[in-house]
């Protein structure tokens, strides 16, 4: 019996960065003449950078300016790369699940120096399998490819595997993959709608669910049959 896969994704569920990327993208656009209301922005956070654009702008934009913007948000938001806050209880979370044999696997939107700040920030790289970043994948979620990537990557069925996030694009993405989801509120978004959108559990924070492992989906795979195939670690991949 192949380990299961505890899939996640990183800002807003791992990290304490949504609001970052908020007033970043809100700057971006500012700058692009467009005004643009937070709350919006927030709900959009996890999309892709060209997705979050199309949606907030719409597909009568003007398209030439979407790598300026995208460009804009990412110099605004490594302002504050070298202090990224991971949440309390996170790396904890991390090392626990692989402590049971689960293969830990991080599906993000985030990459390059982002993706390697944010996994210094969790400070867990040797409970972490793999990562699947926005640049190993064609589309982004709430496509369910970045999920189906963690489960390649982690070499087990989407029956044997759970997937964590904190947006409507991760539990969208989860189910069109066919995988459990557990939903978190760290990342601001309304436990409805995460729940609308397919979440099997909701928990407020990593450290909730860290301490209520054995109620989560985590819990429902026998931990005997999960150690049975421990998971082979990749160090400071991102």
């Amino acid at each position: 019996m192949t380990a299961g896969a505890a899939i996640f994704d990183v800002d807003g569920t791992l990290t304490d960065t949504n609001h970052l990327h908020v007033v970043a993208w809100w700057e971006a656009f500012r700058q692009a003449g467009h005004t643009v209301p937070m709350p919006d922005i927030h709900r959009a956070v996890g999309l892709g950078s060209g997705d979050l654009i199309e949606r907030l702008l719409g597909t009568d934009r003007d398209p030439g300016q979407d790598s300026a913007i995208s460009s804009a948000h990412q110099v605004l938001y490594g302002t504050y790369v070298d202090r990224l806050p991971a949440f309390e209880g996170a790396g904890d979370l991390l090392r626990t699940l692989a402590g049971r044999g689960w293969r830990v696997v991080l599906a993000t939107s985030a990459s390059g120096p982002e993706l390697t700040a944010l996994r210094r920030a969790v400070d867990a790289d040797e409970a972490i399998h793999d990562t699947a970043s926005s640049d190993d994948v064609d589309e982004g979620k709430p496509a369910p490819e970045p999920v189906q990537l963690a489960l390649e990557l982690a070499g087990a069925g989407a029956e044997r595997a759970v997937f964590v996030g904190d947006t409507v694009w991760d539990m969208e993405a989860a189910s069109r993959a066919g995988v459990r989801s557990v939903a978190l509120l760290s990342g601001g978004i309304p436990r409805a709608d995460l729940e609308a959108a397919g979440a099997d559990a909701v928990f407020r924070d990593v450290a909730e669910l860290l301490a209520r492992l054995d109620d989560s989906p985590f819990g429902s795979l026998p931990r005997r049959v999960l150690l049975t195939n421990p998971p082979l670690h990749r160090d400071g991949r991102g």
